[in-house]
């Protein structure tokens, strides 16, 4: 089946054309070439003010691009051969909007030399790998991974593409988006499938965390959205799929641009990366001046635990950026969160309440931060923290 086209309506204007999601419409002088791939997506008919273009009758609602021939599509950042853990994480939660919607997840995976990586995403919840090759990819530059991205979703037509809010991902997803001219939803922290409509309704904090915003994009395709990194679970190893890797040649006409890979240099990392931290100890204003953050580190390494800390300990230059958490900061989803003089802001919260396990200390009892903690303890954390370093220590004779 294929577009309807009332050459005698049809003004040649290119509406349609630009707003084609996959670029399957063209104009040839005062004609309008309907080329192949077209899916019947709906988009150029609300374009089209002459009503020169309509569906066939036996194609009823308009389907979704993607149903079929593809659904989720994760797109599987990795550096240096290693994945990072938001790849992961959001082919967990692409398996549960998957399960809604009735497809299959795709991870796309592109590099130099990152073959072995493939079963990896297969086990933890891939049922295809789309793995895309090529020395000019091999370390990451915006242009090239725009260009393998773009071309791979024009020809497979994923009807939802997911990445990671990182580096990577703001500086080239959004590239990928406009190329394909659809929407994007950065910065995700919540993810829903409208099953009717086939809708993703994405949710992000909007005016500085004080609102929670949901999304759609229900005239363009896919829909493309950016998640922050440590939002979501990550499926436990063992994912029973259909284990296909895919192949992708890539074209590098075209790709190159204005930017050129130096080197790589290592960064400062914390003393635990509170990305990958199962335990982290987080202050805010409640520790009133920045010494009294060393008895969060003294806790923190105890503990084996990453130390944390809200905006406002970070503004008042009581410790470094990297450990901020919160919607200007970072995600995190501990095993156990231990948040110390913080009153829970929407703007902290936002970065830490999918931790599994909370406990809050402060001495307001009608701080925020008790209502999303599993513990609460009403009091003075200049008094607490010391007291529970000390029991720490005791119990193992030190």
């Amino acid at each position: 089946m294929s577009l309807i086209l009332d050459t005698d309506k049809c003004t040649a204007c290119g509406q349609c054309v630009d707003v084609c999601p996959f670029g399957v419409l063209s104009l040839e002088g005062e004609n309008l070439v309907i080329g192949e791939g077209c899916n019947l997506c709906g988009a150029c008919l609300e374009a089209c003010e002459a009503g020169a273009l309509a569906l066939p009758e036996t194609a009823g609602p308009s389907p979704r691009p993607g149903v079929p021939p593809d659904g989720i599509w994760v797109f599987a950042e990795q550096r240096h051969g290693e994945l990072a853990p938001v790849a992961l994480e959001l082919l967990g939660e692409a398996r549960r909007l998957a399960e809604a919607l009735g497809v299959k997840v795709s991870a796309v995976l592109c590099g130099g030399q990152v073959e072995p990586l493939a079963p990896v995403l297969l086990d933890r919840g891939a049922d295809k790998v789309y793995l895309v090759e090529h020395p000019l990819l091999a370390e990451f530059l915006e242009e090239p991974y725009v260009a393998a991205l773009t071309s791979l979703a024009k020809k497979y037509q994923p009807e939802i593409i997911l990445a990671g809010a990182t580096y990577v991902g703001r500086a080239f997803i959004p590239g990928v988006a406009a190329a394909l001219k659809t929407g994007l939803t950065a910065d995700c922290t919540a993810f829903a499938i409208d099953p009717e409509p086939r809708l993703l309704q994405q949710t992000r904090p909007a005016f500085g965390g004080n609102i929670m915003a949901t999304i759609i994009t229900p005239r363009t395709y896919p829909q493309m959205a950016t998640a922050r990194p440590g939002t979501f679970k990550p499926l436990a190893p063992g994912y029973q799929g259909d284990g296909q890797v895919v192949q992708v040649g890539f074209d590098p006409a075209g790709a190159a641009g204005r930017s050129r890979f130096l080197s790589t240099v290592a960064e400062i990392k914390e003393r635990v990366a509170l990305a990958a931290a199962e335990v982290i100890v987080a202050g805010g204003r409640g520790l009133k001046e920045a010494k009294n953050f060393k008895l969060l580190e003294e806790l923190a390494d105890l503990l084996g635990a990453a130390v944390g800390a809200t905006r406002a300990a970070v503004d008042a230059g009581w410790i470094s950026y990297p450990h901020q958490i919160g919607q200007t900061g970072k995600t995190v989803s501990p095993k156990v969160y231990l948040a110390c003089g913080i009153s829970g802001a929407a703007q902290h919260l936002v970065g830490m309440q999918s931790s599994d396990f909370i406990v809050a200390i402060n001495k307001d009892p009608g701080a925020p931060i008790f209502q999303v903690a599993d513990v609460g303890l009403v009091g003075d954390v200049m008094e607490i923290v010391p007291a529970l370093i000390q029991e720490i220590k005791k119990s193992r004779g030190s």
